[in-house]
């Protein structure tokens, strides 16, 4: 079967060959189905697991309709979470390199709201937020709506779980009747039919398959009969696959903190992530664990949208998911990109009917496996390859990826291969180092300066 490809789009030239540069030939499935309607101007629903190219389909549909001249939003793009909505934003950045003076503002909750005050009295082309905040500065009069022509809905399924359906609409009737919308989402349960009623006109809905390679991802089940035993399943699972890399998927916030300091006294570096945690301990935690400073993330479903790392070795499910699509979506945080993972779910008795509702959509019938034995104990915990420091300096004091590694590697103590992966936000800088030598760079980042400086540095641990 040929493959689609961007040339063979519409899209302008210039758009044409920054994909190009960034070495975006080939369409994937939900792009090769999606991406035509789109740039048709139809209004169009995607489903499709994450890392499935969603947002470049809508992405460069947006570039598609604007009139960079004309300076006014004209797009809208709602996320459920402020990490979503800052992945999106700088994957319509990247898109559009090619395309001059074009400005992407973010409107998220949890982030101050002077400096979105004085971004938005500097105006935009195309605005990526979350519901709360852009509906706050619609309603405030801050924000206006008037010439949107593509309206977009990021993870639609997680927008209705979290309470937002209200938010939204308060946005779509903000923006004109005549608009082009865009709904993309990696379940479809019925309430998205009804707002999908209220908000699109004759939407064409296109869907990707969710199921994933047998080769790729390794299933297991395993059946406990109480909580205490759920809990040391996954202290037996976490020993036996030693995994660097992994995610425990619970169902509620207090489980996830619950098991998340369990796991924590037997020595295990981890962290929980859930809608509980302030946003500056939510964007520390990803952080982390984007750079191996962290090998387990315990993570409600929600809370795991926006999740960005490269390869994740071991998804746990704590209890079975309520819903099958779920539990695919789960188990394809693994096993990505040609790499190999392993998927295992902890079930008791009381989630038959679970069961046999993910046995009838995954087509085979649940066998329990034998947990690990007591030997599995003899195991050391596998520790996290790296520390995240934290420098109190940002994008604000003009601080650099850069500067941060060339502090670091400059009297010849450190090398580049022993530093990992350096994130610079507006207010803070983190740089992951190996763990042998975090004392090293701690003392090199006390010591020295950056941009005639000193920054106050320190070790994140929890």
């Amino acid at each position: 079967m040929s493959k689609s490809l961007f040339s063979e789009t519409p899209l302008s030239t210039a758009i044409l060959e920054n994909l190009s540069s960034l070495g975006y030939e080939t369409m994937t499935d939900i792009q090769a189905q999606t991406l035509p309607l789109i740039l048709d101007g139809k209004d169009v629903i995607g489903q499709g697991k994450t890392g499935s190219g969603k947002t470049a389909a809508f992405s460069l549909g947006i570039l598609h309709n604007l009139n960079v001249d004309r300076f006014r939003v004209q797009a809208i793009v709602v996320c459920p979470t402020r990490e979503l909505a800052d992945q999106v934003a700088v994957e319509i950045r990247k898109l559009a390199r090619a395309i001059h003076n074009i400005k992407v503002l973010t409107l998220c909750g949890g982030a101050p709201m002077g400096p979105q005050i004085g971004s938005l009295e500097h105006g935009a082309h195309i605005v990526v937020g979350t519901p709360g905040r852009i509906e706050e500065h619609l309603v405030k009069g801050r924000l206006s709506l008037d010439e949107v022509n593509t309206f977009v809905l990021d993870e639609a399924d997680r927008m209705l779980e979290m309470g937002f359906e209200d938010s939204i609409q308060c946005i779509v009737e903000h923006c004109p009747a005549q608009r082009q919308n865009l709904l993309f989402s990696a379940t479809y349960p019925q309430g998205i039919e009804k707002l999908c009623q209220h908000i699109m006109k004759a939407p064409e809905k296109v869907v990707v398959e969710s199921k994933h390679d047998a080769n790729s991802i390794e299933q297991y089940f395993y059946e406990v009969e109480s909580n205490e035993e759920r809990i040391d399943a996954v202290h037996r699972l976490l020993l036996q696959h030693q995994p660097s890399s992994a995610v425990v998927f619970c169902n509620t916030k207090a489980e996830c903190q619950t098991v998340s300091d369990h796991l924590m006294k037997l020595g295990f570096d981890v962290a929980a992530l859930h809608g509980d945690l302030e946003q500056k301990d939510r964007d520390r935690t990803l952080v982390r664990f984007a750079n191996k400073s962290i090998t387990i993330l315990l993570a409600t479903d929600v809370a795991a949208r926006g999740i960005d790392v490269d390869h994740v070795d071991m998804v746990i499910n704590y209890h079975i998911a309520h819903d099958p699509e779920v539990h695919v979506h789960r188990i394809g945080r693994t096993g990505r990109a040609g790499n190999k993972g392993v998927a295992c779910s902890i079930m008791s008795y009381k989630e038959s009917h679970k069961v046999n509702t993910l046995e009838d959509y995954l087509d085979f019938t649940i066998e329990p496996s034998d947990l690990p034995k007591d030997d599995v104990f003899s195991n050391s915990v596998m520790k996290a390859p790296m520390i995240t420091l934290q420098i109190d300096g940002g994008k604000k004091a003009k601080l650099r990826p850069g500067d941060i590694l060339g502090a670091l590697t400059a009297d010849g103590k450190l090398t580049g291969t022993q530093i990992g992966k350096i994130k610079v936000t507006a207010m803070t800088s983190f740089v992951a180092v190996e763990r042998k030598v975090a004392n090293i760079a701690l003392q090199i980042m006390g010591d020295g300066k950056m941009k005639g400086r000193s920054f106050r540095t320190r070790k994140v641990l929890n």
